[in-house]
C-alpha cells in the first residue's frame, strides 16, 4: 500500500514539477514538529516491540 502512494506521489511530481516545492515545504513543516515525529516514529516501532505475556 505505501508502494502505490509512493508511486502516486512520484507520478504526481513528474507531472506536476511545481508540487516539488509544495512537498517539501509540508515535509519541512512537519519535520520541524518534534511531538509529531516522536508520534509517527512510536507508531513505526510499535509493530516491532514485544510485549510482556502476563500469566493467567
Amino acid at each position: 500500500m505505501r508502494w502505490l502512494i509512493l508511486g502516486a506521489l512520484l507520478g504526481l511530481l513528474l507531472l506536476f514539477p511545481s508540487l516539488l516545492a509544495l512537498v517539501t515545504t509540508v515535509v519541512a513543516a512537519v519535520a520541524s514538529q518534534p511531538v509529531v515525529v516522536a508520534f509517527a516514529l512510536g507508531l513505526i516501532a510499535r509493530p516491532h516491540l514485544r510485549r510482556p505475556r502476563w500469566a493467567r
